[in-house]
């Protein structure tokens, strides 16, 4: 009877247990979730007190890697001729990029002001190559030129066509990458950079990656979250402005989303991915496209949708971008000093067709060419990036601009511009030597003919003759002064009038 009580005793114990069990169970089916959430509320918000969230905000420790592919131009001269561009795909060069924000402020209104700098370290070990590596590339300087300066005069397109040949600068361009990436010497570049300060993007060596190495992005402006999760990261100002001046209309100019490194948490199928990239001087929106799952961490893939860069025929709202040419092109021009450049995914996936046709070499796949961000949806980290995006040049032939300026249009060219004024100048101070020999003689006959002035009147007019052959002197070596020195024509009256001074003076 004693054992049965014991067994019955340990059986009610055992259903309390399970009672309370599942009590807790369903207490926690409830109440869990709530604490999971405010777990990742108060380590998301961007908080110095929250040491781990903040670091890792501040320097962000995941490494960002930048892949860099060029494509070879196998015929250069072909393609001078009219022929299609025949290019070959060079890389990837990869390089480590370094990101670390300063100038950190926290304001009132529950937002942060930063500035976040960049920096690039070459891995060789995940690279196809080397920065030694030498590649053939359509000249920026060049070709972007002869665009921007189509609608300008005939003659001022034969005087920069004759700037090019005389720096030795070609339709086509063949350096070693590290050159082409972050800068090479240029004897054009540094005479635009001293007779045509801003021109140019970047004061120092022209490259296509100069200006941002050791750069900062701008002045960000985020929203902390403090006062609704929803906004965090969400992108206040950039530099002062709440939306842009480069495009058409007010949607086009709209700064939207984050700043592209986080996202607010808590996202569904539902949402986008938006995002302001001052690079490509625009707000982008990314769609969801898949679930997925990355080391056993759930993610939502986010891709870029195909209105992204369509044109403003395709896509109405997209109007504001333009003018545009093929969809799969954006012009960026705008925001970069004019030069005819063109944003697009690597070998035009999802462009038009029509553009596959003006190269060979090109074969665009989405598994490699496709823009992708896979997050993760409860906390709106990015777990894998792949922002792929090509950098496109324009190309048009324009009259007047050539590779060189030879034959007859040469002859021309410096008949009229080198020639012709040098004739002039050395004609200008002739008459003037003329014209005083005239008044020399002049007085001279007219002084024999008076042959009963006194002696000392005839001396005066010796004086007179002397200033004057003085004078026609300090003309003759003045105007020898300004061939020798190359004095500009705004210095020369400066000169002049000292001139003038001193033959005053030895006239009184």
């Amino acid at each position: 009877a004693t054992m049965a009580v014991d067994k019955s005793r340990v059986a009610v114990g055992f259903m309390v247990a399970g009672v309370l069990t599942v009590a807790f169970g369903v207490v926690l089916t409830f109440v869990g979730p709530m604490i999971i959430d405010d777990q990742i509320v108060k380590n998301t918000v961007i908080d110095p007190q929250n040491d781990l969230s903040y670091t890792m905000w501040k320097d962000i420790p995941v490494p960002f890697f930048m892949s860099v592919y060029f494509f070879n131009v196998l015929n250069p001269k072909e393609v001078l001729k009219g022929e299609k561009p025949m290019v070959e795909q060079r890389g990837p060069y990869v390089y480590r990029k370094r990101c670390q924000k300063d100038n950190i402020t926290f304001h009132p209104n529950d937002t942060v002001s930063y500035r976040e700098y960049r920096k690039f370290f070459f891995e060789p070990s995940m690279s196809a190559g080397n920065e030694s590596d030498v590649v053939t590339i359509p000249n920026m300087l060049v070709l972007g030129a002869a665009v921007m300066m189509e609608k300008l005069p005939y003659a001022v397109r034969l005087m920069i066509s004759a700037t090019f040949k005389t720096f030795k600068e070609g339709p086509f361009l063949t350096k070693t990458v590290g050159e082409l990436m972050w800068g090479y010497d240029s004897g054009l570049v540094d005479f635009l950079n001293k007779y045509l300060p801003g021109m140019l993007p970047s004061s120092g060596k022209f490259g296509l990656f100069a200006e941002f190495n050791n750069s900062n992005t701008g002045l960000f402006t985020i929203f902390t979250g403090k006062d609704d999760i929803k906004n965090v990261h969400r992108v206040d100002s950039w530099n002062g402005l709440t939306e842009l001046s480069n495009w058409g209309t007010r949607q086009c100019n709209m700064i939207n989303g984050t700043a592209g490194q986080m996202w607010p948490p808590f996202m569904t199928k539902e949402s986008t991915l938006p995002f302001y990239s001052p690079d490509a001087c625009r707000s982008m929106e990314l769609v969801y496209q898949r679930p997925g799952v990355m080391k056993g961490i759930p993610l939502y893939r986010y891709v870029a949708p195909k209105t992204l860069f369509a044109n403003g025929t395709d896509y109405a709202p997209n109007e504001g971008f333009c003018p545009c040419r093929q969809s799969g092109l954006l012009n960026v021009s705008s925001c970069r000093h004019n030069s005819p450049v063109f944003i697009s995914h690597p070998h035009f996936f999802n462009a038009d067709p029509v553009l596959l046709d003006y190269v060979q070499g090109l074969h665009p796949t989405e598994e490699e060419h496709g823009l992708f961000i896979d997050i993760h949806p409860q906390t709106g980290v990015p777990l894998n990036v792949a922002i792929r995006l090509q950098l496109n040049l324009y190309m048009k032939q324009v009259s007047g601009i050539t590779g060189y300026i030879d034959g007859p249009i040469l002859n021309t060219f410096h008949t009229n511009l080198v020639v012709l004024p040098a004739v002039m100048e050395f004609m200008q101070y002739g008459f003037i030597v003329l014209g005083l020999a005239s008044i020399i003689i002049a007085t001279l006959v007219h002084h024999k003919i008076r042959v009963k002035l006194a002696h000392a009147h005839m001396i005066q007019y010796q004086k007179i003759a002397l200033k004057m052959t003085i004078i026609m002197f300090i003309v003759i070596i003045s105007g020898t002064i300004y061939r020798a020195t190359k004095m500009s024509y705004r210095d020369r009256p400066i000169y002049t009038y000292l001139y003038i001074c001193t033959v005053y003076q030895l006239w009184c």
